[in-house]
């Protein structure tokens, strides 16, 4: 299950990627917002990430204007790794690498192909592992410091 939130800036992607993910039968929870009327993220991303952290989701994909914005609040969220990506490598990378559980897109900064595309890959790729265990490692440190 996938969680997915957006503000008024990032409504028109999220009604994009839930299109896309009903086409692809994956199941997600809509955490607003639920219209283009003017809203803050920063509750937007907890409410989101939430579902994420108390295990009702696996991750979370997160859209505002810049995509900016709402990927900050999202990493407030103890336990979430939020990563703001606008292209192909970063989204992939993020996932085998950084085990990113929270991708965060700009509505007004990349458009719906290029979105799902970088939704589908976020959702497929792996985490690696390995040495990589040891860096997640050291940022949950910190977060718990």
């Amino acid at each position: 299950m996938i969680a997915l939130g957006a503000d008024h800036g990032g409504f028109e992607l999220k009604e994009a990627i839930k299109k896309h993910l009903d086409e692809k039968g994956v199941e997600y929870v809509d955490c607003g917002t639920y219209s283009a009327e003017s809203i803050d993220y920063a509750p937007i991303a907890k409410a989101t990430c939430e579902k994420v952290t108390s295990g009702e989701c696996e991750k979370a994909i997160l859209c505002c204007g810049t995509g900016i914005g709402i990927s900050m609040a999202a990493n407030k969220v103890k336990g979430i790794r939020a990563a703001c990506c606008s292209d192909y490598f970063s989204a992939k990378l993020t996932r085998m690498h950084n085990d990113a559980n929270a991708l965060c897109m700009g509505g007004r900064v990349v458009g719906v192909g290029l979105a799902l595309e970088l939704v589908d890959v976020f959702l497929e790729t792996e985490f690696e592992g390995g040495r990589h265990q040891r860096r997640i490692d050291q940022i949950t440190e910190i977060e718990n410091s």
